[in-house]
């Protein structure tokens, strides 16, 4: 990461849009600036812990933890206050998923790790590599993590073709 004031303010501007995205999949619209002012603030303190071309999976990997942190605020505050939390307004990865009525219900049959290591490598189109650094796991785990992934989420989806099949009493193809 750039130590430089210009520099960091370069890969600011190269990247915010990005980290902006990947926070609006997760968290409500209004919340998505302050977060990712919080991610930038964090990764200007930080920034000597993370390698050259390496910066995007890291701010992902920033804004994580402050999406995990944000949600636990979240449901303090509606435990606290006895409240539903105001549902998020802005698309989540399940979301984009769920158009397809077929693919929500095998997306929604995959674990949370598969969902994320989908999420990042799919939606998010991240490398394998930079996926690695955003979940804090090797290269390998990812690669093995996507692959079982793909393939839990291609039996759900002949699951789900071949019980629909069964219904209308013809034959999956």
């Amino acid at each position: 990461m750039p130590v430089s004031p210009d520099d960091f303010a370069a890969v600011y501007t190269q990247h915010l849009g990005a980290v902006s995205r990947y926070l609006a999949r997760r968290v409500d619209r209004d919340d998505v600036d302050d977060l990712a002012a919080d991610v930038f603030a964090i990764a200007w303190r930080k920034r000597g812990s993370v390698s050259a071309g390496e910066e995007l999976p890291w701010l992902y990997r920033i804004a994580s933890y402050l999406v995990a942190n944000h949600r636990r605020r979240l449901a303090a505050k509606a435990s606290m206050l006895g409240l539903l939390s105001v549902p998020d307004s802005a698309p989540s990865a399940e979301s984009l998923v769920t158009a397809d009525a077929e693919l929500a219900r095998a997306w929604s049959t995959l674990a949370p790790n598969d969902r994320e290591v989908l999420a990042l490598v799919v939606i998010d189109d991240l490398a394998v590599s930079d996926a690695a650094v955003a979940l804090g796991i090797s290269a390998n785990a990812v690669s093995i993590r996507l692959h079982r992934a793909k393939k839990a989420l291609a039996a759900a989806l002949a699951e789900n073709s071949h019980d629909e099949a069964e219904r209308s009493g013809t034959s999956p193809t």
